[in-house]
């Protein structure tokens, strides 16, 4: 008998979800398969919104941005309806089943991993995808939309180049990545940056302030730092690492209230990341002498047409979902391993973050160009 399945797109858009969507459904209709698309995310498998996934409907979506079936960040567990959160897991696995699905593909980055693991550990079988701009995604080489991301934040740098030459400016641009600075290292390398700051090393503002002012010694008044958004000073991610380990506490002795109130102050850290890029522009500039100016690229990175690579990595891994579904492979990530795919169990990605180590590659050419880290 033909197999059922089931496609949603989760969290954040990335450039590659229509590419890893035509993969999935050219490949599927291939073997004979139907293929269900889930509008809008988990709570579109919630309603019962669908999308029947023809050879009409993925023809030319290949080098279209976004996602033809939309997406949101609900999770099945936390989900709000009407007035209230409410847990709709049992809704969703009643669908799955009134579909007669025999595997579900959950595309999304590593909030979907932990929501689509949740769904298997229900008795549904689950197949993800890792997407997200932030390559943070464990247990893959890359994750598609971070290639096309990066090309987009090298170009806005190579052109910010030439209007801080020109004023003898500071540029301060600030680079998504959530809490990982794969996307402003990329770039900020890519596009010559002078100073790239990223989460997993804490900067110092003086070492900071020392790098700019030693060009300016040299006779060049002009500087460009990419920031991740996730960056912070010595002093503030100490204080973030503390509260951190302040939650894990709490949660370990299940008190509700202490963990709500860490929760509030981490998310202090979260809403302030543009604030806190604004405060490094001002202190840069009040310590350098130098006029300094921010640019917040934002979600400009993540739309538009995918890369060639992203491209090639969602087709890749989408057809190579279906070879996993065909020999009854299941709870599984398809991830990218070198030139070719694995399956790696959701229990052994889900918890976990692919950040820059401080010895990477990457990092260690930056330094011997010259680049400032910030310590």
């Amino acid at each position: 008998m033909s197999k059922h399945i089931g496609i949603l797109t989760a969290g954040g858009d990335s450039p590659g979800l229509n590419a890893a969507i035509r993969a999935i459904g050219k490949s599927a209709l291939s073997s004979g398969m139907h293929v269900l698309g889930f509008r809008d995310g988990f709570r579109g498998l919630m309603e019962n919104r669908t999308m029947r996934l023809e050879r009409e409907t993925l023809s030319s979506i290949l080098t279209r941005g976004g996602t033809i079936l939309g997406t949101s960040r609900d999770k099945p567990h936390k989900m709000p309806v009407g007035s209230e959160v409410m847990d709709m897991t049992q809704v969703i696995c009643d669908n799955y089943r009134h579909h007669n699905l025999d595997a579900l593909i959950c595309i999304g980055g590593g909030g979907t991993q932990k929501n689509a693991y949740r769904l298997a550990q229900n008795g549904l079988n689950i197949l993800t995808l890792p997407k997200t701009i932030d390559n943070d995604v464990a247990m893959t080489d890359v994750t598609f939309g971070f290639h096309t991301a990066m090309e987009i934040a090298t170009e806005a740098i190579d052109r910010l180049h030439s209007t801080a030459h020109s004023h003898h400016r500071i540029i301060v641009v600030e680079i998504m990545g959530h809490n990982a600075g794969w996307l402003a290292l990329g770039a900020g390398m890519a596009g010559g940056a002078d100073v790239i700051l990223i989460p997993e090393i804490p900067y110092d503002l003086e070492a900071v302030t020392a790098a700019i002012r030693k060009r300016k010694q040299r006779g060049t008044n002009f500087s460009i730092v990419a920031v991740a958004e996730g960056a912070l000073a010595v002093a503030d991610h100490q204080r973030y690492t503390s509260l951190k380990a302040a939650k894990t506490e709490a949660k370990e002795k299940a008190d509700s209230k202490a963990v709500k109130k860490i929760e509030e102050a981490l998310l202090e850290f979260t809403t302030n990341r543009s604030n806190n890029t604004l405060r490094l522009s001002q202190e840069l500039e009040k310590m350098t002498g130098l006029e300094s100016r921010v640019t917040i690229l934002g979600h400009y990175q993540r739309g538009g047409t995918p890369s060639a690579a992203d491209r090639m990595l969602a087709t890749r891994l989408g057809s190579a979902c279906i070879d996993y579904i065909e020999q009854d492979i299941g709870g599984v990530m398809i991830a990218a391993d070198r030139d070719g795919t694995k399956a790696v169990p959701l229990a052994e990605v889900v918890g976990k973050k692919n950040l820059v180590p401080k010895d990477h590659p990457w990092v260690l050419a930056a330094r011997k160009v010259g680049t400032c880290m910030g310590d």
